[in-house]
C-alpha cells in the first residue's frame, strides 16, 4: 500500500493534523496503539521533515495498520520483512525519513533475523516495536515476549519458553540508539520518539503497549499513573537515576550491583548513579536487568552512540569503485575470465 501526498508551496506549517490520514482507525476500542499513533503524529511536525519525505513501513499485525493512518508515504509489507524493505529504501533514497512499525510477534519471531541485521548494519531508520506480549491480530496466541507460564490458546498449560527481551536483543545486536517507553506516558513517549528520530543511525524503541482484549493489564504494575513514578526510573543521558513521587529515591551502583538509596541522605548526591550518553553495552544491559518489584523498571534512553551509517558507507564504496573502474560494464564482467558458448 502506498499513500502519495503533494504539498503546495503555500501550505500552512505542519501540525499534528497534517499527519492524520482520511482512513478510519480500526483498532479495538481502548487499544494502546491509539496513544502511540497520537504521540507520533504530535512529534513529526517538530522534526522539520516534509510529509512526502517521510515513509512508514510495517509488516503484519495490529501495529502494522499504522501506515494507513499516516498522511505520508507508506508500505504495508509482508510478515517480518519490514526491515528489509526499509533497508532497500534507504539505500535507494537515503534522504528520506524512514520508520519501521512492528510488534513483538512480527519483529521478534519471523522477522527477528531481519531486525537484527538492520540494527547491526546501522541503517538510518527509526524502529518502533509495539510490545504487548501477545499475538493480538490472530486472537491471543503467546508471542516471543510472553512471560514464562503464560496461558494462551496455544499454551493452555502455560508457556515454557524463555521470553525475548527486546532491549537486550537490540543492545546485543550493536544498535546505536536503544530506548523504551510506555504507550500511556505520552510526555515521556514523545521525548523518546523525537530523540530516536533525530539520531543518525538505527534507532530502536520498545513501547510497552496494552492489548485490552487478549492481554489486558500486562504492564499495569508500572504503567498506571498512580504507581508509575515509584515503579519506573527514567534514563536520561547525563542525569542521575532518581525516582519516586517526590524524587526521594535513587539508584547507586556499588561492587557491580545496583541498590536503592534515599535521596534524603546527605551523601546521596555522591552515591547516586549518573546515566551516561555513550553507555557501554555491558552497562546498558546491567541497567536493563533492573525489574519490578525489586527495582524500578528502566525507561528512556539506554544507549546512544555514533558509528558509521550503512547507506553512507555503501555510497562511498560505490563511488570509489566507479572511479577506479571507469569504462567497466556488465557485459564486460559477464565475458571476463573463462567463458564458453553452448550451441
Amino acid at each position: 500500500m502506498t499513500i502519495a501526498v503533494e504539498l503546495k508551496e503555500n501550505d500552512e506549517p505542519l501540525n499534528r493534523g497534517s499527519f492524520v490520514s482520511d482512513q478510519e482507525v480500526r483498532w479495538c476500542p481502548g487499544c494502546g496503539d491509539y496513544a502511540i499513533l497520537a504521540s507520533v503524529q504530535k512529534v513529526l511536525p517538530e522534526l522539520g521533515v516534509k510529509r512526502e519525505n517521510t515513509v512508514f513501513i510495517s509488516g503484519i499485525g495490529c501495529s502494522s495498520r499504522f501506515p494507513y493512518y499516516m498522511s505520508t508515504y507508506g508500505f504495508h509489507t509482508i510478515h517480518g520483512r519490514a526491515p528489509t524493505i526499509a533497508t532497500g529504501l534507504k539505500l535507494a533514497r537515503p534522504e528520506l525519513s524512514v520508520w519501521v512499525i512492528t510488534g513483538d510477534g512480527d519483529g521478534l519471531s519471523i522477522g527477528a533475523n531481519h531486525l537484527l541485521h538492520l540494527m547491526r548494519r546501522n541503517v538510518d531508520v527509526t524502529i518502533l516495536l509495539f510490545n504487548n506480549r501477545i499475538y493480538g491480530l490472530t486472537k491471543g496466541q503467546y508471542s516471543p515476549t510472553s512471560e514464562k507460564g503464560k496461558k494462551t490458546k496455544t499454551t493452555p498449560l502455560g508457556s515454557i519458553d524463555h521470553p525475548f527481551d527486546p532491549v537486550h536483543l537490540a543492545l546485543a545486536a550493536g544498535c546505536s540508539f536503544v530506548a523504551r517507553s510506555i504507550d500511556v506516558d505520552s510526555k515521556h513517549l514523545q521525548w523518546v520518539l523525537k530523540e530516536a528520530a533525530l539520531h543518525k543511525g538505527t534507532s530502536f524503541v520498545e513501547i510497552y503497549q496494552n492489548c485490552n482484549v487478549f492481554n489486558d493489564g500486562a504492564f499495569t504494575s508500572i504503567s498506571d499513573r498512580s504507581v508509575r513514578a515509584n515503579n519506573t526510573v527514567t534514563l536520561e543521558p547525563g542525569s542521575p537515576l532518581v525516582f519516586g513521587d517526590k524524587s526521594e529515591k535513587g539508584l547507586s551502583f556499588k561492587n557491580g550491583e545496583f541498590e536503592i538509596i534515599s535521596m534524603e541522605d546527605e551523601f546521596a548526591q555522591n552515591k547516586v548513579y549518573v546515566h551516561k550518553n555513550e553507555e557501554s553495552v555491558a552497562m546498558a544491559m546491567k541497567i536493563n536487568e533492573l525489574s519490578h518489584p525489586e527495582f524500578p523498571v528502566p525507561t528512556g534512553i539506554f544507549r546512544a552512540i555514533e558509528r558509521p551509517i550503512y547507506e553512507q558507507e555503501v555510497a562511498t564504496q560505490l563511488a570509489k569503485a566507479q572511479k577506479e573502474m571507469q569504462g567497466a560494464s556488465l557485459e564486460g564482467l559477464l565475458h571476463s575470465g573463462k567463458t564458453w558458448k553452448i550451441s
